[in-house]
């Protein structure tokens, strides 16, 4: 969960973000208008006026986490502080929410983000749901970040073309919209000048960019890439959310020519078996997907891959799922999201048959889990002795005598870190260094700072 709160001089907003980097930019563009209107941030709930909460609706394990935040924040509001809430789960389960908190004072679609204002101003029980399903920025829309100074994501696209059978995302954020390339040129124009040295590029998925709008036929990320490209100064551009069928060889060779893209790589797989992935109407298969992954280990050595597996998809055999913790060992990835099947209303495999009980999907996902720390823990020792280039960014929680920082091949929130145990010469955070790489901790490394880059 990512917090953000703000406030309005007699009155004070507290801001709530739940689910994805997308949401966190929806969430910022709503921060960037009340703040335009003469609002103001509070850090505590407690003394809010408003309390907006930008939900998520795309898993029920997501869902039950909206409610819970809902629930919070009307337990811990002050007497007469509205609740608005706003997102993907208003969007699709509205009644849902009106069932358990009745007290809710405004919903907001999750394509109505400039509502915002309205929203905060009504004084009575309202909505504003739209039949717009997602929102992508444009013009000259505030927004204020809530990330750490130095890294920001940009949301080149929303909504999604693909028709994948677990997935409600098409229902819930619509089909395919990307942004204009002048427009993505321009925002990202715009975080450098702000100071941000890391921009994260993230979509549902970054390989359909401009599909709909004229490069169907043409490699359109790597076009875009090549225009940022062109902006003068030493930052990282990340890329998230990239499937195995829109890795292209231009894209490749375009990483490998510039430094300043991270050598690192978030690609879905989900499976690995062959029916299973046609089941999940997956745009690979089997001999694609280890293709591609090979291809890219030979070409960019170094590049981190991440990817996401689902365990007990309906049907999923032992056999199926012993050939996915044998693709784990035998093709390792420096990081691994597992989650186990949700059966989601509305979506295609929500009805087929043979469907997988909790506890042998909780029983397959600890496995996997328990799998791929042995492989990360080979894979993160081969980085040891060796000197990275880290952003140091915050103390560690555990302790002020130590810092955590991120290697290129770490994005923020979801990967391990660089925990420096020798911080002699770090001034600021923020700032980059050169980390020699002395130990391993579990998920992450550590490491000592020789000097600042």
């Amino acid at each position: 969960m990512q917090v953000s709160r703000f406030r309005h001089r007699a009155s004070r907003v507290h801001f709530i973000s739940l689910g994805c980097p997308r949401n966190l930019v929806d969430a910022e563009v709503m921060l960037g208008v009340l703040l335009k209107a003469g609002y103001q941030v509070t850090q505590d709930l407690g003394r809010a006026d408003h309390i907006v909460i930008n939900t998520c609706g795309f898993l029920k394990a997501s869902r039950q986490e909206s409610l819970e935040a809902i629930g919070e924040a009307i337990e811990g509001r002050k007497q007469r502080a509205r609740v608005i809430v706003t997102g993907c789960m208003v969007q699709n389960h509205q009644l849902k929410i009106k069932e358990h908190y009745s007290q809710v004072d405004y919903f907001l679609g999750s394509g109505d983000a400039l509502s915002i204002l309205k929203a905060i101003k009504d004084p009575e029980q309202g909505s504003c749901v739209t039949e717009a399903r997602s929102y992508l920025e444009s013009g000259e829309v505030p927004r204020t970040l809530s990330t750490p100074s130095h890294y920001a994501y940009l949301k080149i696209a929303e909504g999604c073309r693909k028709r994948c059978s677990y997935c409600i995302i098409p229902k819930i954020k619509g089909p395919l919209k990307s942004k204009p390339i002048e427009q993505v040129v321009k925002e990202f124009r715009a975080l450098c000048c702000q100071g941000v040295k890391e921009v994260i590029l993230i979509a549902q998925d970054l390989g359909d960019w401009g599909k709909e709008i004229g490069y169907r036929k043409l490699d359109g990320l790597s076009l875009l890439l090549q225009e940022l490209l062109k902006e003068k100064g030493d930052f990282w551009i990340r890329l998230l959310y990239l499937y195995p069928d829109e890795i292209t060889l231009p894209l490749i060779k375009l990483m490998k020519s510039d430094p300043r893209i991270c050598p690192y790589l978030d690609m879905p797989i989900q499976h690995i078996n062959q029916t299973l992935l046609k089941r999940m109407h997956r745009a690979t298969s089997r001999r694609q997907i280890i293709e591609t992954v090979q291809l890219l280990r030979r070409e960019i050595p170094h590049i981190s891959l991440r990817t996401s597996l689902i365990v007990g998809f309906p049907g999923e055999t032992e056999e199926q799922f012993q050939e996915l913790v044998d693709f784990l060992k035998g093709h390792p990835f420096d990081q691994v999201g597992i989650f186990k099947y949700s059966r989601e209303p509305g979506s295609i495999a929500a009805s087929l048959p043979s469907q997988i009980s909790e506890e042998v999907k909780s029983e397959r996902r600890d496995h996997l889990a328990k799998v791929q720390q042995r492989v990360l823990e080979k894979r993160l020792k081969k980085q040891l002795g060796k000197r990275l280039t880290v952003v140091i960014e915050s103390y560690h929680k555990e302790s002020k005598h130590l810092l955590v920082g991120r290697h290129r091949g770490q994005c923020p929130d979801i990967d391990g870190c660089v925990i420096i145990n020798d911080a002699r010469g770090v001034k600021e955070f923020g700032c980059r260094y050169l980390v020699k790489i002395t130990d391993v901790a579990g998920y992450d490394l550590v490491g000592r700072v020789v000097k600042k880059i």
